[in-house]
């Protein structure tokens, strides 16, 4: 008989989608910058050498690792549960602070209603 596995704590739950995705785009927008940025340098800087192809190998490269990288999910790293109550630090407990004495007589407001008013012809 296989045993119930425990509740899965909230601090070990993986990363929301959204967010999982929103870190992903920034990782593509990231490398498609420098990319852009390669291929300018590549373009622009003169008089060319054994940079400039450097330059275009970032251009055409890294598109494919642009995907790649952004492709590459949560799935690739083992989350262990964290256990916050070894975090907290204990020490002596807090003293209690004494509770005011009761009123003796409690206190009552009472409103009363005076009858709509007619109006004066």
């Amino acid at each position: 008989m296989k045993k119930p596995s425990p509740p899965q704590s909230a601090t070990s739950l993986p990363r929301a989608p959204r967010d999982d995705s929103g870190a992903r785009l920034a990782k593509y927008m990231t490398m498609m910058g420098i990319r852009i940025a390669c291929f300018v340098a590549m373009v622009l800087i003169t008089p060319y050498g054994w940079y400039t192809w450097i330059f275009a190998s970032g251009a055409v490269f890294l598109p494919y690792l642009a995907v790649v990288v952004a492709n590459v999910g949560q799935d690739g790293r083992s989350s262990r549960a964290q256990r916050p109550e070894r975090m907290l630090e204990t020490g002596p407990p807090a003293p209690a602070e004494p509770r005011p004495a009761p009123p003796e007589q409690p206190r009552v407001i009472r409103l009363e209603e005076s009858p709509p008013r007619e109006p004066e012809a």
